[in-house]
This record gives structure tokens, sequence and C-alpha cells, in this order.
């Protein structure tokens, strides 16, 4: 076993208070040369909340190809039943915000990746109550599942918990400052999951995401993320808007790489008590994206307008942490990345697209 602990002081973003010491993260890791390990590993019975969705079906078609099984819980809500190939796993249609269909599904997997939440800054701005429900109410659900399997909940968090602490390059012990019902629930979501892991030793993995984005990301809905609603914009000859002057940035993180991170997790049983954010510090100016944009789309047209409620300027984290953590890790080049998601889109795009309505 390899043990990695550092202590840091965090605040919730009210610097009038004292900071408390906390523990950053830890790692416990099995030898890699444990044959034994690594057959157990092979058979693993595996959960995927928010498996019909981006990043869940990218993992679900991972794990399937590595040889695990596969259990799919999703509601449908914005995630696509063709994302899900039930030939392959078991599919559970149902809401996280349902103890006993969570039990039911995932009560026998050794590994849960918990990815299903309700996203989307201005959707939570609209209706923070139903944001609350499905992301921290749902999270407690899916850990109350953990604690009486022993199961092992790798938990996808968010950056938008920095909110108001402007300091750049982010790190996991500075105070935090949820502006938005998404990034408070996210927060109480972080805290349930460190509080399973001390009080009742559920194994936990905590990653932050960063703006991640790829192939199996819906274009097309009033919510969608900025790059694939640009890229599906410019394919069809629209302008796209920027809120804003351009100057705002982000640390956008390949879905690809995400994968990468979050199987290390589960096959090495990399553990954190707090978070890991997991981002590589591309700081990337929308400005210059749009300019990565017209080496495909010559003729994109740009529409600028005022500000979003709610929307962070700027992002970039120190990925200090997550390198000595998942140090075999790579991430793609941000423009190759980029260019492989306009490609799929174009190929695929259809696949992903005209899927459910968000509903508020």
């Amino acid at each position: 076993f390899i043990f990695f602990v550092r202590a840091h002081h965090y605040s919730f973003g009210f610097q009038s208070m004292p900071n408390k010491p906390m523990i950053e993260a830890c790692v416990i890791r099995f030898d890699e040369t444990d044959a034994i390990c690594h057959r157990i590993a092979d058979m693993a019975k595996v959960g995927v909340t928010g498996g019909a969705g981006f990043i869940g079906s990218n993992l679900t078609r991972r794990l399937i190809s590595e040889g695990h099984e596969v259990v799919v819980f999703d509601d449908l809500s914005t995630g696509l039943i063709s994302n899900v190939d039930q030939s392959k796993c078991t599919f559970h249609n149902a809401s996280i915000t349902d103890p006993e269909a969570l039990h039911a599904a995932l009560k026998d997997c050794q590994t849960i990746f918990h990815l299903a939440a309700r996203g989307s800054v201005p959707r939570s701005i609209k209706n923070p109550v139903a944001t609350h429900a499905v992301n921290a109410t749902g999270t407690l659900n899916v850990l109350e599942v953990a604690r009486s399997s022993g199961a092992h909940v790798i938990f996808s968090s968010s950056s938008s918990v920095y909110g108001r602490n402007m300091q750049l390059p982010k790190d996991e012990s500075m105070w935090l400052g949820p502006m938005t019902p998404y990034a408070a629930s996210k927060l109480a979501a972080e805290g349930y999951i460190q509080a399973y892991a001390s009080a009742y030793k559920v194994p936990t993995t905590l990653l932050r995401f960063f703006n991640v984005f790829g192939p199996s990301q819906r274009p097309d809905h009033e919510y969608a993320a900025v790059l694939p609603k640009w890229i599906w914009l410019a394919m069809q000859g629209k302008p796209i808007d920027v809120y804003g002057d351009g100057t705002a940035s982000r640390d956008f993180t390949y879905v690809d790489t995400v994968l990468d991170i979050a199987i290390t997790a589960m096959n090495e049983k990399v553990l954190t008590e707090g978070a890991m954010n997991l981002a590589y510090g591309n700081r990337i100016f929308l400005s210059d994206t749009i300019e990565m944009l017209r080496k495909h789309f010559p003729d994109l047209k740009v529409n600028y307008v005022a500000e979003r409620l709610g929307d962070v300027k700027e992002s970039q984290n120190a990925p200090d942490l997550l390198k000595r953590l998942f140090p075999k890790v790579q991430p793609k080049d941000f423009e190759t990345a980029l260019t492989e998601t306009i490609d799929w889109l174009k190929e695929f795009g259809q696949s992903v697209a005209n899927g459910p309505a968000t509903s508020d």
C-alpha cells in the first residue's frame, strides 16, 4: 500500500471565519503486482448513475469494453436511451431520488460511479429545490446504498463550488463560495461524501470536474454546454452567442481524460479525503476557442450578448495534486480534442440531438 496525505486550511468562503485545518487528500493504492486484486477488479460489477448521459455513456462503453458487468441507472430526464446498449448492460429507468429503486439496482455493485445530476447553472436558478433534491439528496441516497454494501463511490462534483473565489489557479486548499443553487447543491453533496467516508468508512473518491467536453455530449437543448452548442450551430451556419466580450476562460477537459482518471481510481482504489480537482491547468479563453472553430467553420458568425447571472468569469486549475495521484494519465491537447469532437458531431451528432426537452 502507498498512502499520501497533506493537511491544509479550508474554509467555505466566509473570510471572517477562522480556517479549520483539514486533510486535503489521501490515496491508497493496491500493489499493481497483485494479480489477485486485478482478477477481482476484472470481474467487478459496476454501477453508473447517469449512465445514459454524456460522461456516463462514454464511461459505460469503456467499462464494458474492459470486461466489466455494468448496471446503468438513469431516469432519462436528459440522457438518451440510444446511449445505452441494453444487450451489454443492465438498465434501470429510475431517479436517484428514489432510494428503494437505487438500492435494488446497485446493491451488488463493488463500485458506483455517481454521475447523475440535475445540471446547468441557469436551470438551478429557475428551480433550486429540484436541483437540491437530485444533486444533494440523490447523492445521500447513493451513499446509503454504499453504506450497506461497502461499494466504492466515485463522485463527480463541479468546479462551480469555488464561485466567488476569483483567485487563479484553483487548488484544493482554497475557500469555497457557491454563487448558484447548482454550486451549492454540489458542495452539499461533497459534504455528504466526506461525512460518509469519515462516519461510516465508505470508500470514496471525490472528483471536481472542470468543463468536460467530447463525443456524445448533447448540443441542442436549452442548457447545452458551450462547446457542443457552438459546434452544432456552426455546422448549421447559424451564429453563436458569446456571453460577455469573449475574455472569459475555461479549463476544458476532454472526456477521455476524465474516463482515464475515473477508471484508474477504481482499478487502483484511489481514495480521497476532500476533493481532487480534475483539470490540467489549461486557461483557454473563449476568444481563442472561437478562432480555433474558424479553422473548421471559416464563415462563423458571433453575437456578443450580456453576461449571464451566475456564470464564472475565469476558470483554471492547479493540477499538482491530480498529477501526483494519477501520474500515468496524460491529457490530450485541447485543439486536437476539439477537432475530434467536431468530427464526431459532424458524423454522429444527430444521434444525440433532438433528445428529451428539459423541464423545470
